[in-house]
């Protein structure tokens, strides 16, 4: 090893390097991965607890009544039930339809941007099968 009197000493050789591999990134953020605000929103909005399964359950049928989505998910109470068409009405995803008559018929069913999660819908429950099953 050198000494400090000795001098300076020679800075190594290095081998010229092949340039780093490229990545492709869906979302940057300052040159760093990002998750995508519209992707993480829609994880937010179906993601919530026994949303995914309402969505799944109104994908089957046509327009559902209160009572027949709760039957397809008994664990779900009520109060979590409505509070959750609630909040997919408001958002879009599902439509509410009073319909006339003693008593008051009300069904719910998917709108349009809610029948485009089918297919996301099919390959979560594709996927579930396959590894949680």
């Amino acid at each position: 090893m050198g000494r400090a009197q000795d001098g300076p000493q020679p800075a190594p050789r290095r081998r010229p390097s092949a340039p780093p591999a490229k990545r492709t990134l869906v979302a940057t953020c300052e040159g760093r991965p990002a998750c995508c605000p519209y992707y993480h929103e829609a994880i937010e909005l179906i993601g919530r607890r026994w949303t995914g399964a309402i969505v799944s359950v109104l994908i089957q049928g046509d327009a559902l009544r209160f009572g027949q989505i709760a039957e397809a998910v008994p664990e779900l109470s009520d109060r979590l039930l409505s509070e959750r068409m609630k909040e997919l009405e408001r958002r879009g995803v599902v439509v509410r339809t009073e319909r006339a008559g003693r008593p008051v018929r009300v069904e719910y069913a998917l709108t349009e941007m809610g029948r485009d999660l089918a297919p996301a819908v099919r390959e979560l429950e594709h996927w579930a099968r396959r590894w949680l099953a």
